[in-house]
């Protein structure tokens, strides 16, 4: 099999692989017995069987199936059986992008398309049975999935509508604007998936000054309840253990002007709940405070701001309150736990409890009853440091176990190790500042300072300062922490496996910045690496049983999928889908689907055969328009014998991820500003008092210049000869990080220069405020070498052995011949004309003046078509010491 992600990512120094305990489990290879597949339909928490017919798996959002034809004995034998583009079925548009998870009913397959509207394909066949684009009113264009029952199929569309189709037809039965018994204002029903069970429709609200979860009669789209996540003010909620509180006077007292934070904004339910049937109880999480100025700014709302970072707990069917758990108190850093909750009877302590699994972007992971919502697994209360200006609560939850370290690394500016720790921080914040040695050591000095008197530390707190813990306090400066705003589980959901007693935790690592002017609630910092992966735990005890850090984020909508059969699929954002044994993480196939994976796989069952299927439309969290969008559902089988266009069953390698955070403004050619920067200034020609020591992201001007290798760069505080009028007046710096070329301060009048000898991009920030970040881009202009590249043999047989892409293996060889005095120094990779992505090589072996290169054939066969194809070798070799790039193209026969 393909053993292509391991070494890219091994390549990148991002995949890691640790295996902490084993889990209760079958010996890697063997399969038990399957479970019982209960029949199609809605499940409460029993495995799926031959439909996958909500959002969540089942209603308990566990994403198991208890299919088990496919595992990890034949998996090589599992090859795409159909693909359909959505958008290009009639009524067509070009529309690309979507997050939704698809459902799967009588085999039949629903799901949202990137335009916004609603498709069903057969499952077997993927040919369209209907698709549903409204006439009367636009669609909510970013969609996380339907609901089926009752005969209908139930979806959002724009101006806060929930819409009812015939599930046979597509045809709208009924659509409504719901409303609260006295017109209240639900909020922006969009994005959210709904949920269907025993004749209700339950629909959650993304966004909205009042936010609200609203219940629905499946027959016509009547009202049934709501529950707001900021409750008005005097409404008591007691709980099933008998405790009350007035949530809406946890938010402070109603301001001078009249303004109550409790409906101004916040708390909202932005992903879908889960049901219990049998306790008949419907379990919602409400997202983070953002009222009264911003999310970063608690000054006005003092208090733990009810129900906001908060599970609840409601009679399914009546709305009424039974409990509620708050992860978060006075949220003031956007770490909302919001991801679907998961659902599970779990053996603790010898006697099996019904609990619900709750967390997200904070990396925690509450194990609660939910009975009662009572913690079942021990969670410590965490006194934390505080700031009076903030109205900060004392102590925060913290779960015993933990899944993801709570705090940054300050890790040593090395050459060695980039990128280094996936938790490493950006130097300069926090007051953590290089030494001599690149080691980053706390400044008292540093901007930092000014925090001081307005800080309170908990006795025998181990430090006099901030650290980048979670939960450290920031106002007016910005503070970077762990996880982040982006980072932990976001909303990806879980995975809980009956087979392995495991919960599947998808995550995303992305440090950022707070400080209550951030935009964005707060900033992830630039430069920073952007990746991610995937844990498991056991939901017994908490305690992580194996981790692997596949490298790219994995907390918005990559949801794993397990089986019974102890396999785990899941998609990622750079296009593949992988399968990996769900006992310890170990990754045993994968699919190039040619666009991003932004949602779960799902599998169902057909006529006697298992599928699994993924829709591959792209997003863009956390990488922008780097991410490759598309249309495409895919489907799987044993025996898939679909091919593309191209002749390979797979897509193309979708383009390469800015798996760094990118600084602002585009790229300006060094030799159009003289190959100088300008440190601290957010205008490089305005000489006004507005644009000198900026704190601004973009005060370095350019903050992206981009060079060729030798070029020597000059970072400038501009002073009076500059501007005349409005020098910079405080000390700069020009600190580059992770790899430490350089880091100096600079008085205002005062210079540095700097030569680049090696391509790459280098960021830099300043120490008296880190937000002002560069970057200079080194490139190397390639040398072609006619005649240089031949293929041995020229004739690239790419044809599988076994009909399965799976069967492409083997090697292809390349010789490069280098001109006199050249030797090899890195970098060998092949362009090839259907993606924009290199393809690395495997092997280099110098012989003189030759370079003797290999790739895989695995690497190619999605990259090239059959036929005459051109390809280009491109490596970075040293002459007389000097980094060049050469080049070398030829013309090679592919047969597929």
């Amino acid at each position: 099999m393909r053993t292509r992600l391991t070494k890219r990512l091994g390549a990148a120094g991002l995949g890691t692989l640790v295996v902490l305990a084993m889990a209760a489990s079958p010996a890697h290879g063997f399969v038990l017995p399957a479970e019982p597949v209960p029949p199609s339909g809605l499940t409460g928490l029993e495995p799926t069987g031959s439909d996958m017919p909500t959002v969540g798996g089942n209603l308990g959002n566990q994403h198991y199936s208890g299919l088990t034809q496919i595992d990890n004995r034949n998996l090589h034998e599992l090859g795409p059986t159909w693909r359909t583009h959505v958008s290009a079925v009639a009524p067509a548009s070009d529309d690309v992008g979507q997050q939704t998870t698809p459902i799967v009913v009588d085999g039949v397959i629903y799901l949202d398309t990137p335009s916004g509207g609603v498709i069903a394909v057969d499952g077997a066949t993927g040919e369209s049975e209907w698709k549903w684009e409204p006439a009367e009113f636009e669609t909510a264009d970013t969609r996380r999935g339907v609901s089926a029952g009752d005969g209908k199929i139930f979806t959002l569309a724009d101006g806060d509508r929930v819409v009812a189709l015939d599930q046979g037809t597509g045809e709208e039965v009924w659509v409504v604007q719901p409303a609260g018994p006295n017109g209240e204002d639900l909020g922006s029903l969009d994005r959210v998936a709904t949920v269907y069970h025993d004749g209700i429709v339950y629909a959650h609200a993304a966004n909205g000054d009042r936010a609200a979860v609203v219940a629905l009669s499946a027959t016509d789209g009547s009202y049934l309840w709501h529950f707001f996540g900021g409750p008005d003010r005097g409404t008591i909620f007691t709980d099933v253990n008998g405790n009350s509180v007035d949530a809406g006077a946890t938010w402070g007292p109603v301001l001078p002007d009249g303004t109550d934070c409790a409906l101004e904004g916040g708390s909202t339910p932005w992903i879908h709940g889960a049901v219990d049937p049998e306790l008949g109880m419907y379990y919602m999480t409400f997202g983070n405070a953002r009222s009264c100025t911003s999310s970063q700014n608690g000054s006005l709302r003092p208090g733990d701001n009810l129900f906001s970072s908060t599970m609840v707990a409601v009679e399914a069917t009546t709305g009424e309150y039974k409990w509620h758990y708050q992860s978060i108190r006075h949220d003031v850093w956007d770490m909302d736990n919001v991801h679907p909750p998961t659902l599970a009877d779990v053996e603790i302590g010898g006697e099996e409890r019904k609990v619900v699994f709750y967390g997200s972007k904070s990396g925690h992971q509450f194990v609660l009853d939910r009975t009662d919502g009572q913690p079942v697994l021990p969670v410590v209360e965490k006194p934390m440091i505080t700031d009076s200006r903030q109205n900060h609560a004392e102590t925060q939850p913290f779960p015993e176990e933990r899944l993801l370290p709570e705090c940054v690394v300050w890790e040593k500016l090395d050459q060695e190790n980039i990128p280094g720790d996936p938790w490493r921080a950006v130097p300069n914040y926090n007051g953590y500042q290089p030494d001599e040695d690149g080691n980053l050591v706390f400044n008292p000095d540093s901007y930092v300072a000014a925090d001081e008197p307005f800080l309170t530390y908990p006795d025998g707190y181990p430090s006099d300062h901030r650290q980048g813990c979670m939960y450290d306090p920031q106002w007016d400066l910005p503070i970077l922490s762990t996880t982040s705003q982006n980072g932990g589980a976001d909303w990806s959901n879980n995975s809980y496996s009956h087979r392995t007693n495991l919960v599947y935790y998808p995550y995303g690592t992305n440090p950022v910045a707070h400080w209550n002017g951030a935009a964005a609630n707060g900033q992830r910092a630039m430069g920073q690496y952007q990746t991610g992966g995937i844990l498991a735990y056991e939901a017994s005890t908490g305690q992580v049983q194996w981790r692997n850090h596949l490298g790219t984020d994995m907390s918005h909508g990559q949801g794993p999928l397990t089986t019974a059969s102890d396999l785990l699929f899941v998609g990622q954002i750079d296009g593949r889908l992988l399968a990996m044994d769900s006992t310890d993480g170990e990754v045993l196939w994968e699919f190039q689907t040619g666009s991003g994976i932004a949602s779960a796989p799902i599998t169902y069952e057909v006529d006697g055969e298992q599928y699994v299927a993924v829709f591959a439309a792209g997003s863009t969290n956390p990488y922008g328009g780097s991410v490759t969008q598309g249309d495409s559902l895919w489907a799987f089988k044993l025996g898939g014998t679909y091919s593309t266009d191209s002749g390979s069953q797979e897509g193309p390698d979708t383009a390469p991820l800015s798996i760094r955070r990118p600084v602002s403004g585009a790229a300006v050619a060094g030799e159009s500003v003289g190959n100088t920067v300008y440190l601290a200034r957010s205008s490089r020609t305005a000489d006004t008092a507005a644009a000198r020591d900026s704190k601004a992201q973009a005060a370095m001007q350019p903050t992206h210049l981009r060079v060729p290798v030798g070029t020597t760069v000059t970072f400038l505080n501009p002073g009076a000869e500059t501007f005349p009028n409005f020098p910079n007046q405080l000390p700069h710096c020009a600190t580059q990080f992770f790899e430490g070329e350089f880091n100096v301060k600079l008085q205002p009048g005062e210079s540095y220069q700097h030569t680049f000898d090696r391509a790459g991009e280098y960021f830099f920030n300043d120490c008296t405020d880190p937000r002002p970040t560069g970057k200079i881009e080194v490139y190397l202009d390639p040398q072609d070498q006619p005649g240089a590249l031949t293929f041995t043999p020229s004739r690239l047989d790419l044809s599988s052995g076994t009909g399965i892409f799976t069967g492409v293996n083997g090697k292809v060889t390349a010789h490069f011949e280098l001109p006199p005095g050249h030797e090899y120094e890195s970098g060998a990779i092949l362009r090839a004309p259907l993606s924009q992505t290199p393809i690395p090589a495997t092997t280099v072996t110098a012989n003189k003046n030759r370079l003797i290169v290999e790739f895989e054939k695995a690497d190619l066969d999605n990259n090239v078509p059959e036929g005459e194809v051109t390809l280009t070798l491109v490596a970075n070799v040293l002459h007389e010491g000097v980094q060049k790039q050469l080049m070398a193209t030829t013309t090679v026969t592919v047969v597929k």
